[in-house]
């Protein structure tokens, strides 16, 4: 009776020592990930960089939406130039909704401003079009040492992908990096290609597609370290996502698979004793 209870007990921890071997190392295959793949810049190292594109700016684009405010010593005659407009806007950002008037970019890339009627606006940068307002104010001698001010006003990114919080990012100061947008939409999950980073971005009515690799440091000095109005970040995920997402329905089965045949057996054994 002993020796048959001994082999029992042989026989069932031989089963659990393999069911359990069986359940390590499906979860080592699933959590297996390279620590290079969830760092950026993993090979750079300590040093200075220039950078070369830190002061351009992102030109105008149809269906953009301006604030353009004159003022001059002379408040009572600029009030005309600031006549309540025109449109109104709803801008989603990461806290909310909030309603902004401003002029639109027609279909023709030109805004409709008051007394100075139609003005060129597409493919100029904030600052020449504020200089042509200013010139065009001047040159018709409507005011003295006008002070012309335009800003965006939809100035958004969209960040989606394998990021923790997808969004679309408004951009106040109208500058901001891909880091920083990242970081705002909660940074990169560990199953995404920090190698890989897709920007779609339109510049003259055509799409550009680039591939940016977060792991090199000449992306500090690229044209794309800077984001500019209206560009879509795209984060794709790794394989291992993918592996997981469908290795994970499959595994709870095999282990259930594995406890129901320890059963049996236990059962089986404990008949024959």
């Amino acid at each position: 009776m002993q020796e048959r209870l001994k082999k029992i007990n042989v026989s069932y921890i031989i089963i659990r020592n393999k069911i359990f071997c069986c359940v390590c190392l499906c979860m080592l295959f699933t959590s297996c990930l390279d620590t290079r793949q969830a760092t950026y810049f993993a090979n750079s190292q300590d040093t200075s960089i220039i950078m070369r594109n830190a002061d351009i700016e992102p030109l105008i684009q149809k269906n953009d939406i301006l604030s353009i405010n004159i003022s001059s010593l002379n408040a009572e005659a600029t009030t005309i130039f600031n006549a309540p407009n025109i449109l109104a806007t709803s801008t989603t950002t990461t806290t909310g909704s909030t309603e902004a008037g401003g002029y639109l970019v027609n279909s023709e890339g030109n805004v409709q401003l008051p007394i100075l009627g139609t003005m060129k606006a597409e493919g100029l940068t904030i600052r020449a079009l504020k200089n042509n307002i200013g010139q065009l104010i001047v040159q018709k001698k409507l005011l003295i040492d006008p002070i012309v001010t335009v800003r965006h006003l939809n100035y958004e990114v969209t960040i989606v992908g394998e990021v923790n919080k997808p969004s679309v990012i408004n951009v106040p100061n109208e500058k901001i990096s891909l880091l920083k947008a990242l970081g705002m939409a909660g940074d990169i999950t560990v199953f995404g290609k920090k190698n890989n980073v897709l920007l779609i971005r339109e510049v003259e009515g055509k799409r550009q597609i680039k591939r940016i690799d977060l792991n090199s440091k000449t992306f500090l000095n690229s044209s794309f370290y800077y984001l500019q109005p209206n560009d879509v970040v795209y984060v794709e995920a790794n394989k291992q996502k993918v592996i997981t997402a469908n290795r994970n329905p499959q595994l709870l089965p095999t282990i259930l698979s594995g406890l129901s045949i320890v059963a049996v057996v236990l059962t089986q054994l404990v008949k024959k004793i």
